[in-house]
């Protein structure tokens, strides 16, 4: 299974009972068939021309009310994250994992190599930060930073975590007594991954990673929006809605107002930034009539 896949099924499965499990199981044996004999739903999930994100939404439509909600969560992270041409597999190699997990119980993990087993941690993460506000996001950073520092720093300490022939009850012990009250609830869970999920030598390495993972999340889940005008409830639950369907995450606005944009907005999300504001076309205007392409442009229209 695609790591980062492996690790959000670990994350969303591992407090379930075996009940809950069995029903998700029957709802991806129903979806592999569908997959199968469904020749449209086929081409849409391995069309490489559509956006990741939007195949995911797509399928989720397709899916609401016809199967459980985590079902269809599995299913949608599978299809955003999941090259375009192995969606159709991922879905069959979920329904036979959870079929497993069902039946024994237990999650296995196999070793990986460093980034593959970092993708694995990856995506234990995404699903425990799914339903927590950016708020919280800082102090999970800083506690992963902190014990990082700690395991870095005690030299008796790291060789027990990086032992990988220490029994796994053991090291996982360690970790939970010396964090447990004293963190956040996800950077203890996020730190007793790191053990079972992540590679015994690069226990520090992996966390390092949590923390620039955890940022660059938040980043994303956090809009920054300069308007000209004060913005209703109507208008920011308008540009929540399509900035989710860009992002794929909820997102939370940061919403300032700018009078010298004159009118629009300046909207700021990870990398993204899109200025649809009244003095950016202005400027654009500007520059393009300083170049000579607006006078280009008319020069060559054809009457």
């Amino acid at each position: 299974m695609q790591p980062k896949l492996e690790g959000y099924v670990a994350a969303r499965l591992g407090p379930l009972d075996r009940t809950v499990v069995a029903t998700v199981a029957r709802d991806f044996a129903t979806l592999e068939q569908t997959i199968l004999g469904n020749a449209d739903l086929h081409g849409l999930l391995t069309d490489t021309s559509i956006n990741p994100i939007a195949r995911g939404q797509v399928l989720g439509d397709l899916l609401a009310g016809k199967v459980t909600d985590l079902a269809a969560d599995l299913a949608v992270y599978a299809a955003v994250e999941v090259p375009a041409q192995e969606v159709p597999h991922a879905i069959a190699e979920l329904a036979s994992s959870i079929h497993l997990r069902q039946e024994s119980g237990v999650a296995e993990f196999a070793s990986l190599g460093l980034l593959a087993a970092r993708q694995r941690v990856s995506g234990y993460a995404d699903a425990l930060l799914d339903d927590v506000t950016t708020d919280n996001f800082t102090e999970i950073e800083h506690d992963l930073f902190r014990w990082a520092h700690i395991v870095r720093n005690n030299n008796e300490l790291r060789r027990l975590l990086t032992d990988r022939d220490a029994p796994l009850e053991e090291r996982l012990g360690i970790t939970r007594s010396l964090l447990e009250g004293k963190v956040h609830e996800i950077a203890l869970a996020l730190a007793c991954f790191v053990i079972v999920g992540g590679r015994p030598r690069d226990v520090t390495g992996s966390i390092d990673h949590l923390v620039d993972y955890i940022a660059r999340a938040r980043d994303w889940r956090i809009a920054r929006i300069h308007s000209a005008q004060p913005l209703d409830e109507t208008s920011r639950a308008q540009l929540v809605a399509s900035l989710m369907a860009v992002t794929g995450r909820s997102v939370e606005l940061q919403v300032a107002q700018d009078p010298s944009l004159l009118g629009g907005l300046l909207i700021e999300v990870g990398d993204l930034r899109l200025d649809a504001t009244t003095r950016g076309r202005l400027g654009a205007l500007r520059d393009a009539v300083a170049s000579g392409r607006l006078y280009e442009s008319a020069l060559n229209r054809n009457d």
